[in-house]
């Protein structure tokens, strides 16, 4: 006599439905970094006025990627989100990472892809209660605002992590 009760066909149960439901997620994931058309990589590592040179750089990109000079007020506007995005991300890395190492800006079809790697332990997460009317701690929340998604990945060596945000491309 068995004790365990036989699962209806085709119920594999809540724990194989976690595994989809991941594997799911990371194949997602895959597919839009398999997307990305083109990365360009700028090192940052002892670099003095960081924020600057991360925004030229990636206007440069965007020019040459076609987004700029932007003909629409929604092109306008996703290249202003994506200006200030890398700006919050890097500025983000000054403060509280001892600064950035590199930003890589990755373009796909339907996604710009911003990251920036720091030395930093700590992971970024948007203050709560956002509090509007203080000065400082907006960055995180703007970034989560502005962005499809955004996440932090630890470097597999153990110092460091990404920091990478994704934007939706202008149409």
């Amino acid at each position: 006599m068995s004790t365990t009760r036989q699962s209806p066909a085709g119920d594999c149960g809540p724990e194989a439905e976690e595994v989809v439901t991941s594997i799911e997620a990371s194949l997602r994931e895959v597919r839009e970094v398999r997307e990305l058309r083109q990365v360009r990589r700028l090192k940052l590592v002892g670099a003095s006025g960081t924020v600057q040179r991360s925004r030229d750089f990636t206007r440069e990109a965007l020019e040459d990627w076609g987004w700029m000079p932007a003909a629409s007020a929604d092109r306008r506007e996703a290249v202003e989100d994506a200006l200030l995005v890398v700006s919050e991300l890097v500025t983000n890395a000054c403060l509280h990472a001892g600064g950035p190492q590199e930003l890589r800006i990755g373009r796909g079809a339907r996604t710009l892809r911003v990251e920036v790697t720091d030395d930093g332990g700590g992971k970024p997460s948007p203050r709560t209660p956002h509090q509007a009317g203080r000065p400082g701690g907006h960055g995180m929340f703007i970034v989560q605002r502005l962005c499809r998604e955004w996440g932090v990945e630890p470097d597999p060596g153990g110092s460091g992590k990404t920091v990478w945000a994704e934007l939706p491309a202008p149409v």
